[in-house]
């Protein structure tokens, strides 16, 4: 079985596939530093729980945009799987070129929903991810990167407001239901939820404008995603795991190269 892992800087996400199909996923938090030990033991306590044992995995592959905590999660892979896992970046096989002007750059998560959107969905696309960042991506219908826009994600934008402000508390990111808001976390509620659809979908229609690609669809993933994607007809599908089922597909292309 494959073990698929998404290390964004919030979260590691993990999804176990059997064949292409994805059949458990779970994840936890990487505010905790923690040792290669530490991370080897974790995981496989939490697969023990979901009824796996730790040699029924045999292959890892990893997109990460920590590069700080590489090492002693690699090692916790490599001592307590028995696995050398397959990390994105530099030299992988994706099925799809980046047009960048400096593609090292990209970050690989937002190559691997590329290629997931890509190669699920089909091109022209538009990628959205609501993570910590906000990131929209833009792949022509013969699979080329062509760039795209990151901005502050939701949760970055809500912690701006409580920690620099004297009297804006810390709340919960969701529909207030209504834009005429009578109260302070309401109106926080409202400025975060409505400037987020109003950004996405300025964005995507600028996107669509610049590039001439008026028929992309626009494929959503992340968090916040969902309730979003209810919100504006400007998103076509959402994928709750589209990260790791980009992942599944560059492992396969790995193999068959």
């Amino acid at each position: 079985m494959l073990l698929a892992v998404d290390v964004g800087n919030t979260d590691i996400s993990f999804g176990i596939f059997e064949g292409e199909k994805l059949t458990t996923k779970f994840r936890f938090t990487v505010k905790v530093p923690r040792t290669s030990d530490e991370y080897g033991e974790l995981l496989c306590n939490i697969l023990e729980q979901k009824g796996f044992k730790p040699n029924d995995i045999s292959e890892v592959i990893i997109a990460s945009v920590v590069p700080k905590m590489m090492y002693s999660f690699t090692s916790g892979i490599i001592k307590y799987l028995k696995c050398q896992p397959i990390v994105v970046g530099a030299g992988i096989k994706t099925g799809i070129k980046i047009e960048t002007a400096n593609p090292k750059e990209i970050g690989p998560d937002r190559i691997v929903d590329a290629v997931g959107a890509y190669e699920i969905y089909g091109g022209p696309a538009i990628v959205v991810d609501y993570g910590t960042a906000t990131t929209y991506d833009l792949v022509t219908a013969d699979g080329c990167f062509q760039g795209g826009v990151i901005s502050p994600g939701v949760r970055i934008s809500a912690d701006a407001l409580c920690n620099n402000t004297a009297n804006l508390p810390e709340i919960e990111i969701k529909c207030p239901g209504t834009v005429i808001a009578k109260e302070t976390i309401s109106s926080m509620q409202a400025g975060l939820f409505y400037g987020t659809i109003g950004q996405t979908e300025y964005i995507i229609r600028k996107l669509k404008e610049e590039s001439g690609l008026m028929d992309a669809k626009v494929i959503a993933t992340g968090g916040l995603g969902k309730v979003i994607s209810e919100s504006t007809s400007e998103i076509d599908v959402y994928d709750a795991d589209l990260t790791l089922k980009g992942l599944q597909i560059i492992h396969s292309k790995q193999k068959k190269a």
